[in-house]
């Protein structure tokens, strides 16, 4: 016999999942209540009139009642041991009320394909159709999330890290799909209503990502398949060997043999960059702007062209002057400046580069030049005022005449 468990994810959890933790206790203490409270007898008639849902006659709370209701222990722990798993993140990921709506839905949307396919009267019972959708709805915000499993076979005991996609789908695919309805006997035509919660989930979740009503990162299906497709036409492009070169060398290009290994390096290269890229965004969005500074670092160890969207760049530089690292901030303002000329902000942030050059960093013609410019763009007598106060003792720490006003 062999057991594959799930045990955690890698999801970081940013805020309590409350209704998770909720759904958890009212189905432990349901079964609790069923199987202390009443006799096997009694539970067993209670629950066949009163809460599990009747395929060939539901009745609409039947939907909601049969997903709080669990055959035996085994059965509530393993669906347990599946919702704190993912349910977690989703539930963090979604907020209270949204997680709780769409959990109940895709219990609904479960019982209903169950009762759709049913080929005779039976009995739904348990909340694998809602935990189904949970489950890939975790796929669809953090797929290659890894996954830590315990591995048990007879005596030996192992565990591995698996990506979320791989362990969510050999569940579907291998589980549901092959080995479980090989098993016989009434409990393997309830896999249909796995498989119609696995399939609300994903759409669901899915769709939420697309309109944006769930928040977005660099870590969802939808970040991955672009990443993917990037990729993917990148090496098209880069199959005929003068765009490889031209890509690299410019017009002095000379058309060279691909090597396989560089270009896997320079794939891999692309992908970290996408990946702190979207690490930045995702800690300016929650506002953790030391967090996003710290990647900003790690991004130009690797290409130190690179350049934030015209907010995102002004904030990681304004981050860098509130922390009091000039050199950072004066590099990171330079950067926006390269990139926003134009910007309604390029006479402000040219101001306090000039100012950071020469008060902070000593580098008197850089702020001269910065200051000089300035000038040009400034339309509030105030900042002007101040530009000309330090053009003054820039120009006099060079040993030139003052500016004029």
């Amino acid at each position: 016999m062999i057991l594959v468990i799930p045990i955690r994810t890698e999801s970081e959890i940013r805020r309590t999942p409350h209704v998770n933790y909720a759904l958890l206790a009212l189905n432990a203490m349901s079964f609790l209540f069923l199987t202390g409270l009443l006799t096997s007898e009694a539970a067993v008639r209670f629950t066949g009139r009163f809460l599990a849902l009747q395929s060939d006659a539901p009745q609409l709370h039947q939907f909601i009642s049969y997903q709080f209701v669990h055959a035996d222990i085994w059965h509530l722990l393993g669906n347990m041991l599946f919702l704190w798993v993912f349910g977690n993140h989703v539930n963090a990921k979604m907020g209270d009320w949204p997680y709780l709506l769409f959990y109940l839905a895709g219990g609904v949307f479960a019982a209903w394909g169950y009762a759709l396919v049913s080929p005779r009267a039976s009995q739904l019972i348990g909340a694998s159709g809602a935990i189904a959708a949970v489950t890939t709805a975790y796929l669809a915000l953090a797929p290659r999330s890894r996954v830590t499993v315990l591995v048990w076979l007879f005596l030996f005991i192992q565990f591995f890290e698996l990506r979320a996609m791989i362990i969510i789908g050999l569940k579907i695919i291998v589980w549901d799909n092959i080995v479980a309805p090989n098993f016989g006997g009434s409990d393997a035509v309830a896999h249909s209503a796995h498989l119609f919660g696995y399939l609300f989930g994903f759409v669901a979740a899915l769709g939420l990502l697309l309109i944006r009503a769930l928040p977005r990162d660099q870590f969802d299906i939808l970040a991955v398949w672009k990443r993917w497709n990037q990729r993917r036409q990148f090496e098209a492009g880069m199959r005929d060997p003068e765009a490889a070169a031209r890509a690299q060398f410019g017009s002095v290009a000379r058309v060279t043999g691909a090597d396989p290994e560089e270009r896997a390096k320079e794939n891999q290269r692309f992908d970290a960059i996408a990946d702190l890229r979207g690490r930045i965004t995702d800690a300016l969005d929650r506002r953790n702007l030391t967090e996003a500074a710290a990647w900003y670092g790690k991004l130009l160890a690797i290409d130190d062209r690179q350049c934030l969207s015209e907010r995102h760049q002004l904030e990681i530089a304004r981050e860098y002057y509130r922390a009091e690292k000039f050199a950072e901030a004066a590099a990171a303002f330079d950067r926006y400046l390269d990139c926003y000329s134009s910007s309604t902000e390029a006479g402000n942030v040219r101001l306090l580069l000039g100012i950071i050059c020469a008060r902070d960093l000593g580098q008197y013609d850089a702020a001269n030049q910065h200051l000089t410019e300035s000038m040009k763009k400034l339309s509030d007598d105030g900042r002007r005022d101040q530009c000309l106060h330090w053009l003054g003792y820039v120009r006099h720490m060079l040993g030139r005449p003052a500016p004029e006003a």
